[in-house]
């Protein structure tokens, strides 16, 4: 196996995981966006945040937001390249999105953020990789 041919393994794992990952992480939003959206008393009231968030308008947020991830994983599994950059873009909003949204569950919150992490880290990695190999 040449060098080219393994950096270009390694980018196609890394973009397996990510595609994985990214539709992972858009059913949990969705569920969460669902859960604010039809319960909102099951999130904590938190006073004192500086940031005044409705859990109700937000659960729109993380539905919308987690149809819309999982969508792209799904096309960044299918080798779709435009979604390699989409999908970074919508785990950078998925992260700001948990940031917001950190007093009402801190440690699900936090999950999620390390998990948009390796989504952006390995998608970028899967673009350097494929664009040094074109």
């Amino acid at each position: 196996m040449t060098t080219d041919e393994g950096r270009l393994a390694w980018a196609t794992a890394g973009a397996v995981f990510a595609g994985c990952v990214m539709l992972t992480l858009g059913l949990f939003q969705v569920f969460q966006g669902i859960a604010a959206i039809a319960e909102d008393e099951i999130f904590r009231e938190v006073r004192g945040y500086i940031y005044s968030v409705d859990t109700t308008a937000w659960g729109w947020v993380h539905l919308i937001l987690g149809v819309l991830v999982a969508l792209v994983g799904f096309f960044v599994l299918s080798g779709r390249r435009w979604a390699y950059g989409v999908g970074i873009g919508l785990a950078v909003l998925s992260a700001v999105d948990q940031f917001f949204f950190l007093p009402f569950y801190p440690w699900w919150a936090i999950v999620i953020l390390a998990l948009d992490v390796f989504v952006i880290w390995s998608l970028a990695v899967v673009l350097a990789e494929v664009s040094t190999t074109e």
